[in-house]
């Protein structure tokens, strides 16, 4: 048990899908949520008061009774390459990530590259490093846990496009907890809220948990305006499509427009199960 600032924390440790299983790729167990859904069953029961989320773990779709009560600053957005930087790696190398998100975009940047999956904590991960030409995990997972001196090269985003909302957290509670949600408005970070509601307003419009690489990343300006880039590909890198919108209205709207236009120039053709199969079969079989 911990005092902070005047509030009593208590630490409840609770083991998700994701936890349990630390082998399978991630959109075959359960997508985007399943590192999150027993987490959250925890606060709507009562058996906690608030989740604390990495927000890039967050379907775009919320359980009925919850809110996301703060967003705190955000941390670095960007992934991140351990063991080589991209223009280091040796042709027809091998690199390992569990994103489909990171392989679609690395196998566009470099076409002669080939991917092995990698899952599990972050220990685990850094062990299998060197088993190859590089790994790719990202930047705010790494500065959190003290180890940003294992990264070789930090990924700009103009080079490989962050998962929705990666870098930041999420604080959620009851709906209908006023107290705690009066106690989480200190901790929240304007911008960083508005940067993340408008990569959700992104991912809630392909669906939510969408299986195909996507991704987007907003940046607030020191005026209310904000900038969104939005990337939707196809598991193999062989189609990749990127735009981007900005605004000073409702962040969540301006993704909310961005994703639209790319289904609309293509990516609906994508999303559809019948283009997502064989792609799907090229990925797994890197």
């Amino acid at each position: 048990m911990e005092r902070t600032a005047g509030v009593t924390v208590e630490a409840m440790v609770v083991e998700t899908t994701g936890d349990r299983d630390r082998v399978s790729p991630i959109w075959e167990i359960g997508g985007r949520g399943v590192f999150v859904k027993e987490v959250q069953a925890a606060v709507l029961d009562g058996r906690a008061d608030i989740a604390v989320h990495s927000a890039k773990d967050l379907p775009s779709d919320r359980p009925h009774g919850l809110v996301i009560g703060a967003v705190p600053e955000r941390g670095d957005p960007r992934d991140a390459l351990v063991g080589s930087r991209l223009d280091d790696i040796p042709t027809g190398a091998t690199v390992a990530t569990g994103s489909v998100r990171r392989r679609a975009q690395l196998a566009w940047l470099r076409p002669d590259l080939t991917f092995a999956g990698l899952r599990g904590n972050m220990d685990t991960r850094l062990a299998q490093a060197e088993r190859f030409a590089a790994i790719v995990v990202a930047t705010a997972a790494l500065d959190r846990l003290g180890l940003a001196g294992r990264i070789t090269e930090a990924l700009d985003p103009d080079v490989m496009l962050p998962q929705v909302a990666q870098g930041a957290l999420a604080v959620e509670c009851r709906v209908d907890d006023l107290p705690t949600r009066e106690v989480l408005a200190g901790i929240e970070h304007l911008p960083s809220r508005r940067a993340v509601d408008a990569e959700w307003g992104y991912l809630a419009t392909l669906g939510g948990s969408c299986e195909l690489p996507a991704g987007a990343y907003a940046e607030v300006g020191t005026d209310p305006s904000v900038r969104v880039r939005g990337l939707l590909a196809s598991l193999d890198g062989s189609v990749l499509l990127l735009d981007e919108r900005a605004g000073d209205g409702d962040p969540g709207e301006l993704g909310r427009m961005l994703a639209e236009h790319l289904l609309g120039v293509g990516g609906a053709w994508m999303m559809d199960e019948d283009a997502i199969a064989p792609a799907r079969a090229r990925g797994s079989s890197a």
